[in-house]
């Protein structure tokens, strides 16, 4: 599967010495994300065009010289807003290793753009030498390292931290998201859902659509490939990776994620530079 424009381009990169990072770097024209989500936190600057995307249940503008601040499991969109390219370069940080680089626990943003000239140019320059960094198999990670706790720092003021209190719909809804997660393999009802938020059919379709922004489907389809791209990053072969999120096939697993990410499985692997490995036991 290609881009729908030639310009269109997605690249990933992940350092062989430290997990929970993982870079991206992307200039987007004609296509146009469908809703998914990451587990970890997505932190990055636009470097040029504008961006339009979904978030919380608004459109939200994103142009140039400004950051995206997403939180883990934040579910959106993406596309661009005008006739140039949208140009962006993110890192995506594990919620553990936030915490241990910044020695706070319980990140969050509450805004996923932030109108910050100055930092977003220090903010694509540091992602820019990570890339860099990232690339070189033979250093010690040191150069990586000190800019990712840079990173870190620069984005700290846009940051909310410390502990919050979840809504009481945030905490109905867990279980039900927990059962998705164990569940992906499975066709899954909207009784089942519904029975597992004690509330009638209806009444939790439209309450989890009030509070997640999105229907039970689309968060079910956001999580499913999540997971497959979890996997896909240990080198599971694609076949394998659709069987066990409940996709109908390789081709379906190849066309959502392409969708969502931007990209095809397989091209996804060749750029992390892993190998097809036995699925776990």
């Amino acid at each position: 599967m290609q881009f729908e424009h030639a310009s269109d381009q997605a690249r990933y990169r992940r350092p062989t010495h430290r997990a929970g990072v993982e870079l991206y770097h992307a200039s987007i024209l004609s296509h146009r994300f469908e809703p998914h989500t990451h587990e970890a936190f997505g932190l990055g600057a636009i470097t040029s065009g504008v961006g339009r995307f979904r978030w919380r249940g608004s459109e939200h503008l994103a142009p140039r010289a400004t950051l995206m601040l997403m939180n883990p499991e934040d579910i959106h969109t993406g596309q661009a807003e005008t006739a140039d390219a949208w140009g962006y370069r993110m890192v995506y940080l594990d919620r553990e290793l936030l915490a241990e680089l910044s020695g706070e626990p319980d990140w969050c943003f509450d805004a996923a753009v932030a109108h910050d000239a100055l930092g977003a140019a220090e903010v694509a320059g540091l992602i820019a030498g990570l890339w860099q960094a990232g690339a070189d198999e033979g250093g010690s990670g040191l150069a990586f390292d000190s800019r990712l706790l840079q990173l870190v720092e620069a984005l700290r003021r846009h940051a909310c931290v410390g502990r919050r209190a979840r809504p009481e719909a945030a905490l109905r809804f867990a279980p039900v998201l927990d059962f998705m997660r164990a569940s992906l393999d499975q066709a899954l009802s909207l009784e089942q859902l519904a029975s597992v938020a004690g509330l009638s059919p209806f009444h939790f379709l439209r309450s989890f659509k009030a509070q997640h922004h999105a229907t039970p489907q689309q968060v079910l389809m956001a999580l499913r490939l999540l997971e497959a791209k979890h996997l896909l990053g240990l080198g599971l072969p694609g076949a394998e990776v659709a069987a066990a999120v409940g996709l109908v096939d390789q081709a379906h697993l190849t066309r959502a994620f392409a969708g969502r990410y931007g990209l095809t499985p397989g091209r996804y692997q060749q750029q992390l530079g892993v190998g097809h490995r036995p699925a776990p036991r």
